[in-house]
């Protein structure tokens, strides 16, 4: 065989060996793939809890999508959902032109282009606005069925769930309530006793002394296996609250917290206690997020109990106490307690663990202070663990550093001055040196 022959022979057998390692990259990436995440906070990926609200499914999940088919909609949600059905593949996604039957788009209650309908088994959720926190929340609540009944007790001056006033609760409580919890209230004028269903009790800093009903009510729900989140504000724990503080084995030191070093984040006021770092808790467990909480009551164990009992809010070593006057004469040296998470094997047959939170202090979760830093995701924290779901505990909002970029005045003129007179001047010297160089080569 010639050299020519031979020659012609290898480059056919090459462009064939190209075609076929090709054919074989296109076949294994059509049937395996490999994704990386480099963003800030693999923001763009699915976050470890929202797949463990995927694993509680032992069933199919169908989602049907009222999107039009005009525009890039469709496309775009398709999209978002893919990363689910990866995820869990039996989670089906259906498309329905809510044009072509209007009537039964307004029977449906469907308001929104692409508004979707989760189904699982006999339960539906409706969701309007995509994103990850919501879809996942919408499958939290799918899952688990009925709301959660949250009662917040009324008749004492307490913070009210529905209130707009600046110390109220009603922007947090509305958000918990797009998390599957149904905030109700709980007034002992006209019940005696905390009504079966009720999944968590909330006490949230009432002005003026329980009635003696009130005070056996929440003690015998205690007893009874119950779950409570109590907030104590300074000073204001009087002789009806001492049995439930007596229940738990703790109480509520003399005066309030101030702390001189929150000036080093811009705030005037001592009596803000800035945190940043937490201790080991089940509720705390990965939160970074600074919290802000104005005018906190510390609190200290009494004794020891039947009750596991975690501190899992503490001040900084330089904190010290003032009475609610001002006066800082019978002072007491931080670190200090002022959060409490206490859990024990549950009295009622009906749940496996009690779960009860003291906090020193209702203004982090009020409408005023909730937008401050990680506020109102160390109260989710809080509530999730209460109810049980620790899969939620711990999940983020996972937003990037990077999207806005913040320069002053001067940064700004010399960034003008460098892209508009320093660069183009730069260029047409080195054109102009380039120029001279070929002239003269």
């Amino acid at each position: 065989m010639n050299r020519h022959v031979l020659h012609r022979l290898n480059g056919w057998v090459f462009a064939l060996l190209v075609l076929l390692g090709a054919a074989a990259i296109g076949f294994l990436t059509a049937r395996h793939d490999h994704i990386v995440d480099w963003t800030y906070n693999s923001r763009v990926s699915m976050s470890p809890e929202t797949r463990a609200v995927l694993a509680k499914f032992d069933g199919p999940v169908d989602i049907v999508s009222y999107a039009s088919p005009q525009g890039d909609l469709r496309q775009t949600i398709a999209t978002a959902l893919l990363r689910y059905q990866k995820a869990k593949p039996d989670l089906h996604l259906s498309f329905v032109d809510p044009q072509q039957d209007p009537a039964a788009m307004r029977n449906l209650g469907i308001t929104v282009d692409g508004e979707l309908i989760l189904h699982y088994r006999d339960r539906q959720q409706r969701l309007d606005t995509l994103t990850e926190r919501s879809m996942t929340d919408a499958l939290e609540r799918l899952v688990r069925g009925n709301d959660r009944i949250v009662a917040f007790v009324t008749g004492h001056g307490e913070r009210r769930a529905d209130g707009v006033a600046n110390a109220d609760l009603g922007t947090f409580a509305s958000q918990l309530e797009q998390s599957g919890m149904r905030a109700v209230p709980l007034n002992f004028s006209q019940v005696t006793s905390v009504p079966g269903q009720t999944d968590l009790v909330v006490l949230a800093g009432p002005q003026t002394p329980l009635t003696p009903g009130a005070t056996k009510a929440l003690t015998d729900y205690l007893a009874n296996g119950g779950n409570l989140l109590w907030l104590v504000d300074p000073g204001n724990l009087d002789a009806s609250l001492q049995p439930i503080a007596d229940t738990l084995g703790i109480r509520v030191l003399p005066g309030e917290l101030i702390d001189g070093s929150s000036s080093a984040v811009g705030l005037k006021d001592p009596r803000t206690i800035v945190l940043g770092d937490y201790l080991p808790s089940m509720i705390t467990r990965g939160f970074t997020l600074t919290t802000l909480f104005p005018e906190v009551a510390p609190l200290a164990e009494t004794r020891q109990s039947d009750w596991k009992i975690e501190p899992f809010l503490r001040s900084s070593p330089q904190a010290t106490t003032q009475s609610l006057d001002g006066n800082a004469a019978a002072q007491l040296k931080g670190p200090l307690d002022f959060g409490f998470a206490f859990s024990r094997l549950s009295p009622s047959p009906a749940k496996s663990e009690q779960r009860v939170v003291v906090i020193g202090n209702g203004d982090f979760l009020s409408n005023s202070y909730l937008g401050n830093g990680g506020n109102r995701a160390l109260g989710e924290r809080v509530f999730n663990w209460l109810l049980g779901d620790d899969q939620l505990i711990s999940m983020p909002p996972r937003g990037a550093p990077d999207r806005v970029l913040n320069v002053s005045q001067g940064e700004l003129s010399a960034l003008t001055i460098g892209f508009m007179l320093v660069m183009p001047i730069a260029l047409l010297v080195i054109g102009g040196w380039i120029a001279w160089r070929r002239r003269r080569a």
